[in-house]
Parts: structure tokens; C-alpha cells; sequence
């Protein structure tokens, strides 16, 4: 069996910022301790468990970011994800007197410029993005909550209660599918023809999306290797089922390979999201080179 390596995969920019920054801080003495970060720095789990060794403490649940910041102790450094945070916790974090040290991707910090931007010039905001993601948590909470409106699927756009001469602006989350968000889009503009359209998805969740989508013509599946709760790895799952029409399936680590997938197929593709490790993408491949 073949196997094709996907380019580009795996770490974004913004995941590599967020890890080495942190990295940095569990290893200055001179920063308050414990290190607690407020979810999961990326949404991988053996990158919560290395920076767990350098002695940086994850909050996670489902709980929001403004009550996970309830359990941090006093006098501690806290360290907002890559995800982005919403302004009034940043705030409380710092009237509290913590140490805060904010790793949000510059791409999700720019859609918070613009949304702020945008509510000020007197637009209410439709934010396309995935409920329950601490990124359009982080988002929304940019704007008044009677200015600001989560957008998930195309339905969702006739549901709102807004004049038709309301002045839209557009945002989107950074890590969605853009054939979806397209969909969304063209929606909002069905309904509100003149609203203003910032759509914010990442140049590196776009070309990761796009490389899966091609490769995944010349194959018979798509292996993708990333963390259960990574949008963006269940995003490229996505895209090659519905624009692709191909099988593919996502992997943590190689363990979790069945060699029963894979059964008369002569070639298959790997990705990876944009917060998984390289060296978990390596053994995949190389587990799939056996077979």
C-alpha cells in the first residue's frame, strides 16, 4: 500500500507562537507560580501533557473561560490559549492580580479588531462558528451580547430577529470548512443583500483543507491525525467526505490504526491538523507503511 504525505499539515504559525510562548514561561523563575492555563493551549492532549512535565497546570471542562478563572489560585500566572479570550475575562484576570500572559493565534486577534471595529461603526455582527469552541466564545464576548449573533448553520440565519435594513458585518471563526462557511454566507446574503462580509478563516486552515481535497482525488482514503477536539482536524475529515466524496478517518496516534480500514486499498493520504505534533503524524505514517 501506498502511502501519500499530505503537504501542507500539521502546525500552524499561530499553534507553533502559542506552545514556544508558553514553553518560555514555565522556564523563566522569575514568573509567578503555579502556571495555570485556562483550557487547553491547543486542542491536543500530548501537547497539555508536555507542558504538564515543564509544571504548567490545564483547566479544562465545560466550563467558560470566566469560570474556569473562579478555580485559579491566588497569586498564580495565567496563560490565555491560542483560542482567544473574551475581553472582560483578560480584564477580571488582571483586577484580581494575576499574571497574564495571552498566547491567542494574531489571526483570531485580528477578527476581534475587526469585530470591535465593526460594533463601533454602528454594525451588528453575524460571527459564523462552532458553538461550544472557545473561539467563538473568546469572540462574542468582543461585542454587547445584542450586537453580536452565532451563526452555525444556514437555518440559523431566517431564525434572527433583525430588521431587514440592519447594518451586517460578516466574521467567521478561523478554523472552519469553507465550503460550509460558503454555504452560510451565501445565506446571510440572501436575507441581508448589503451586509459587509469579512470571511476570517485562516490562510493555514484554508490550505490544508484544499491540499486534503486534492490529494484525496488520486487516493482510496484519507488518514487524518489529530486531537477528537481540534476543529480543524475535524474539519479536513470533513471536506473529504462531503467536497471530496473519499473514506477518511481520524486518528490520535498510530495505535488507534486498524489494519481492517484499509483492506484492498492501494493508496492512502495522511494530514494532519494544524495542532498536531509532527512526530505523531511520523509514526502514522510509518505504521501505514507496514501494512
Amino acid at each position: 500500500m501506498e502511502v501519500v504525505k499530505i503537504t501542507p499539515r500539521g502546525y500552524c504559525y499561530g499553534v507553533v507562537d502559542a506552545i514556544t510562548l508558553a514553553k518560555r514561561v514555565a522556564r523563566d523563575p522569575a514568573v509567578p507560580r503555579p502556571i495555570v492555563v485556562l483550557g487547553q493551549i491547543v486542542h491536543n492532549q500530548h501537547v497539555v501533557d508536555e507542558l504538564a512535565a515543564l509544571g504548567i497546570r490545564t483547566l479544562d471542562g465545560r466550563e467558560s473561560r470566566q469560570e474556569l478563572l473562579d478555580r485559579v489560585p491566588k497569586g498564580a500566572t495565567v496563560i490565555f490559549t491560542a483560542h482567544g479570550t473574551a475581553p472582560e475575562v483578560v480584564a477580571e484576570a488582571r483586577r484580581r492580580g494575576f499574571h497574564v500572559v495571552d498566547a491567542t493565534c494574531p489571526d483570531v486577534l485580528k477578527t476581534h479588531r475587526l469585530i470591535a471595529e465593526k460594533v463601533k461603526a454602528g454594525y451588528t455582527i453575524l460571527y459564523i462558528g462552532q458553538p461550544g469552541h472557545p473561539e467563538p466564545e473568546g469572540a462574542m464576548g468582543v461585542a454587547p451580547p445584542d450586537r453580536i449573533y452565532l451563526i452555525a448553520r444556514p437555518e440559523d440565519v431566517d431564525q434572527l430577529a433583525l430588521a431587514e435594513d440592519t447594518p451586517i458585518a460578516v466574521t467567521t471563526q478561523t478554523t472552519l470548512s469553507q465550503w460550509d462557511t460558503a454555504a452560510i454566507i451565501e445565506a446571510v446574503l440572501r436575507r441581508f443583500p448589503r451586509a459587509e462580509v469579512y470571511n476570517e478563516i485562516c490562510l493555514a486552515t484554508q490550505q490544508r483543507q484544499e491540499a486534503a481535497v486534492r490529494a484525496a482525488a488520486d487516493v482510496d482514503m484519507v488518514v487524518v491525525v489529530g486531537d477528537p477536539r481540534s476543529n480543524n482536524t475535524n474539519r479536513l475529515v470533513e471536506v473529504v467526505q462531503k467536497v471530496a466524496g473519499k473514506p477518511a478517518v481520524r486518528v490520535g496516534h498510530a495505535d488507534e490504526l486498524d489494519p481492517a480500514w484499509f483492506r484492498g486499498m492501494r493508496r492512502v493520504a495522511v494530514t494532519a491538523g494544524s495542532s498536531t505534533p509532527t512526530p505523531l503524524t511520523r509514526a502514522v505514517i510509518a505504521r501505514l507503511e507496514t501494512f
